[in-house]
């Protein structure tokens, strides 16, 4: 059997394929950052750690507001109908990723880094790149009507 073939997909199933990269792992990070907030829930500082969430996610959904157009317009311009499953991410969406995912697990296991920052950040970034998913989501839907 040609794994090439195997591996093979119709474009628009790679939008799909982000919506999964991106959302899932979103799920999860806010999971976390909202675990972090309930720790710290009696802590004087709920206030500042909240405008910090607003601030990460506002910067956050800008910038993958301009990936998810990037990337959906790179896809649906390959003139192939059907692609690597892999092509869903250029090679500098796959090194962003891994370094995201290099950097996400450093912080967990680095000691000191506190709490507030898990509960700010994680829930600034967590829901910025479900959007991102939803985002690839609709583009898939959409492309599915073309």
């Amino acid at each position: 059997m040609d794994i090439d073939k195997f591996l093979l997909v119709a474009k628009r199933h790679l939008l799909l394929a982000n919506a999964i990269v991106w959302g899932a792992p979103g799920v999860k990070i806010l999971i976390t950052g909202i675990q972090s907030y309930l720790a710290l829930w009696s802590s004087k500082s709920i206030l500042w750690l909240s405008i910090g969430t607003v601030l990460v996610l506002a910067g956050f959904v800008w910038m993958f507001k301009r990936i998810v157009r990037r990337y959906s317009d790179r896809i649906m311009d390959f003139p192939q109908k059907k692609k690597s499953i892999l092509a869903f991410l250029p090679l500098r969406g796959w090194i962003l990723v891994i370094f995201m995912m290099c950097l996400g697990i450093s912080l967990k296991h680095i000691p000191g880094v506190p709490t507030e920052f898990f509960a700010s950040f994680y829930c600034g970034l967590g829901p910025a790149l479900i959007a991102a998913g939803a985002r690839f989501l609709a583009q898939w839907i959409r492309a599915g009507e073309e």
